[in-house]
């Protein structure tokens, strides 16, 4: 596979290889890779929680906020006391 990459991303690359923080740009093109498996993987995750959250607040599955913050607040509370 070849790829065309801009001249600015192409020094960026040259520049971390120079730098010592990757051996080749296959390390490079690899890394930036994974990131972007990790970022696709957890759009898809929120996506999922949001559609599950709209699904419970139109079925009526929902917590008065005022509650909420108030479990948050005790949580915290807590923890402080712990430490």
């Amino acid at each position: 596979m070849n790829v065309n990459l801009k001249p600015e991303y192409e020094k960026f690359i040259q520049e971390q290889i120079a730098n010592g923080q990757f051996n080749s740009v296959d390390e490079v093109m690899n890394e930036a890779i994974k990131l972007l498996e990790l970022r696709v993987n957890r759009l898809e995750q929120v996506r999922q929680k949001i559609a599950l959250g709209t699904e419970q607040i139109a079925n009526g599955q929902v917590t008065d906020g005022e509650i909420v913050f108030a479990r948050l607040q005790e949580k915290i509370r807590a923890m402080t006391e712990e430490s």
